[in-house]
């Protein structure tokens, strides 16, 4: 058996990015949560997949609502992850968002925007694996430096040339 602790220390040791993932519920209320368990999956045609504990109470809205938008977090943006990450109603209180061209809720401020449609879900243990097909790209003019999650602790990566 392995040790849940040892489990949580040892794969929190990878860093990774950090994403929300939104879309509106029925009442057109923002409704998502942070994942740092997202990748790209594939160029034909073009796939990402992120991972929602199916504790989530996003995640039954995401899977009705079939469309939502990841956003690749800046490192300006820990206040949007911490919002996302707790439970609740009311995530993006104070926080700047607009509608896209596709209907999804839009934060400002993220390294890049992926708007998809949910392709296909599967089951990974406690988390459901949602795979989604990528309609639209959004990518700021001036990219802004991108956030790290490690260890517990969420930091900015330097800028990129």
């Amino acid at each position: 058996m392995i040790d849940a602790t040892l489990y949580k220390n040892v794969m929190g040791s990878f860093p990774s990015g950090v994403t929300v993932i939104t879309t509106l519920d029925d009442d057109g209320s923002v409704v998502g949560l942070t994942a740092s368990a997202f990748s790209s999956l594939s160029m034909d045609p073009p796939l990402v997949l992120f991972c929602p504990n199916y504790t989530s109470d996003s995640y039954p809205v995401l899977i009705k609502q079939k469309r939502f938008a990841i956003h690749l977090l800046s490192g300006e943006q820990q206040a949007e992850a911490y919002a996302f990450a707790k439970k609740g109603k009311d995530k993006a209180s104070g926080i700047e968002w607009s509608l896209s061209e596709l209907g999804n809720p839009i934060l400002a401020g993220a390294t890049a925007v992926i708007e998809c449609e949910l392709w296909r879900e599967y089951e990974g243990g406690d988390h459901a694996i949602m795979v989604g097909k990528v309609h639209n790209l959004i990518v700021p003019e001036e990219a802004p430096r991108p956030m790290v999650y490690c260890r517990g602790k969420m930091a900015s990566l330097p800028a990129f040339a």
